[in-house]
């Protein structure tokens, strides 16, 4: 249950949308550490989605996937404030930043993965795929979750290591230029859940 929940946070982990453009920003500015506390943000709502799913909690999932449209908009709100507020940062700071910094790390990545429920539905598509039951007991639902956090925890601490490298080849004026891209890339995303969320 344990190797199955790593594949699966391995698999999920995988499509990189604000949380990965999040990671590798932060990573080229501020280095690894910075990624990783990122990533791990991110890591831990995805872990309190799949115990939803991994233990049958479908009176909290079906609240949430309720009021998912809600939820979304909250989080792209984040999202697009971070980007916008990218575009518009001046200077650089190679420096990995105080503590508050990088509970801020945590909590926005977490934030930015706590406000997606449709996870919910993911995670009990993948459940399905590899034979778990959707109303484990505790014995059997935590290993499947504590995987699923270790095998999250190993791809972005991947992605981390790899920006982490090309990080140390670059040049003077490369903060500022990724911080602009990224602030787009931010921004983008966050306007497209807000798109999405308009009814059609």
């Amino acid at each position: 249950m344990f190797i199955k929940g790593i594949l699966i946070g391995l698999i999920f982990g995988v499509p990189v949308g604000a949380v990965g453009a999040m990671t590798v920003q932060r990573t080229w500015e501020h280095g690894i550490k910075a990624g990783l506390l990122t990533g791990m943000g991110s890591s831990v709502a995805d872990c309190i989605y799949a115990a939803l799913g991994a233990f049958g909690l479908t009176i909290i999932s079906d609240f949430l996937l309720q009021y998912q449209g809600a939820i979304h908009l909250v989080g792209g709100t984040i999202v697009l404030f971070m980007g916008i507020r990218l575009l518009f940062r001046k200077g650089e700071v190679a420096e990995v930043p105080a503590v508050s910094g990088k509970m801020r790390m945590f909590l926005s990545s977490f934030a930015v993965g706590i406000t997606n429920p449709a996870a919910i539905l993911t995670f009990l598509f993948a459940f399905s795929w590899f034979g778990i039951a959707g109303d484990n007991t505790k014995a059997g639902g935590w290993p499947v979750v504590l995987g699923v956090f270790v095998g999250t925890c190993i791809w972005w601490g991947g992605l981390a290591a790899v920006v982490a490298l090309a990080r140390k080849k670059k040049r003077a004026d490369s903060f500022r230029k990724m911080n602009r891209i990224f602030g787009v890339v931010l921004s983008l995303f966050g306007i497209l859940v807000f798109i999405r969320a308009i009814p059609i």
